[in-house]
C-alpha cells in the first residue's frame, strides 16, 4: 500500500472514530467558551480546594471525615462521604494529574451529555467503586476479584472512577467504539500487570456499572424502534 493511500485509510479511521465526538465538542466550546462547562470548572476548583485544605494541620481531619469513605466505615456513613470523595484527590498521587482529567474528560461529557447527566452518571461510577470495596472486602482475597482485609482502612477518594466511568460512557454514546475499548482493556490491564489493589479494581467495576448503563440504553432503544416499527406497520394495515 502506497504512502498516500495508507495515509488516506488512517485518516478516516480517525475521523470515523473521533469525527462525532470532536463535532459534538467543538460547536459548543466555540459559541459559548467556558461558560458551556459551568460544572467542569466547578468540579476543577473544589479538587483543587480540597488538595489545599487537606494538606493543612487543621483541615486534614474534616475532609476525612466528610469525603473519605472507607470499605471498613458502617455503609450510611460511607454513603454520605461518598459525593464528596469524588473530588478528594488521593493524598498519594500528584493533583495536577486529576484536575487534568476532570479538566478533559469532565469537560467532554459536561458538552455531550449535559451537566445533570455528567454529575449523575460521575457519581454512579464512584458508588459502584465505594460498593465494590466492601463486596471485594467480603470475599477476600482467594477470590479474583476480592481483597485483603487490610484494605477495609484503605481510604477510598478522588475523580479517578468517575473520569473512568463518564470516559467508557461518551465513547460508547458517540460510537468511538475503538477507544471505548482501549480503555477497558487499559484497566484491565492496570489491575493484571500494574496495580492489583483496591484503586485498580474500583476502575473496573467503574467500567463494569457505565458499560452496564451502555447496554440499558441500547436495549432501550432497539425496543423503542421495534415498538415504532410495529405502530406503523399496524397503521399501514388500517390504511
Amino acid at each position: 500500500m502506497s504512502e498516500p493511500v495508507r495515509g488516506g485509510v488512517v485518516r478516516r479511521a480517525v475521523a470515523a472514530e473521533w469525527g462525532p465526538l470532536w463535532r459534538a465538542v467543538q460547536g459548543p466550546l466555540a459559541a459559548r467558551g467556558l461558560r458551556a462547562i459551568p460544572l467542569t470548572l466547578a468540579s476543577v476548583t473544589l479538587t483543587l480546594v480540597l488538595q489545599i485544605v487537606q494538606n493543612q494541620p487543621w483541615g486534614y481531619g474534616p475532609v476525612q471525615a466528610t469525603g473519605a469513605p472507607t470499605a471498613g466505615t458502617p455503609l450510611r456513613l460511607a454513603l454520605l462521604r461518598t459525593p464528596l470523595s469524588l473530588f478528594v484527590p488521593a493524598l498519594d498521587l500528584p493533583v495536577w494529574g486529576a484536575l487534568a482529567q476532570v479538566l478533559v474528560v469532565f469537560g467532554i461529557a459536561e458538552v455531550t451529555l449535559g451537566r445533570w447527566r455528567t454529575l449523575v452518571l460521575a457519581y454512579a461510577a464512584t458508588l459502584a467503586g465505594t460498593l465494590y470495596a466492601r463486596l471485594g472486602i467480603r470475599l477476600g482475597p482467594d477470590s479474583p476479584i476480592g481483597l485483603p482485609p487490610g484494605d477495609a482502612w484503605v481510604v477510598d477518594t478522588g475523580p479517578s472512577a468517575a473520569v473512568v466511568g463518564l470516559a467508557v460512557f461518551v465513547c460508547w454514546r458517540l460510537r468511538a467504539r475503538v477507544t471505548c475499548a482501549w480503555v477497558v482493556v487499559a484497566m484491565a490491564g492496570e489491575v493484571v500487570f500494574v496495580k492489583n489493589n483496591l484503586a485498580g479494581k474500583e476502575h473496573l467495576a467503574a467500567v463494569a456499572a457505565a458499560l452496564v448503563v451502555c447496554l440499558g440504553r441500547e436495549v432501550a432503544a432497539r425496543r423503542r424502534r421495534a415498538a415504532g416499527a410495529a405502530c406503523a406497520g399496524e397503521a399501514g394495515r388500517l390504511r
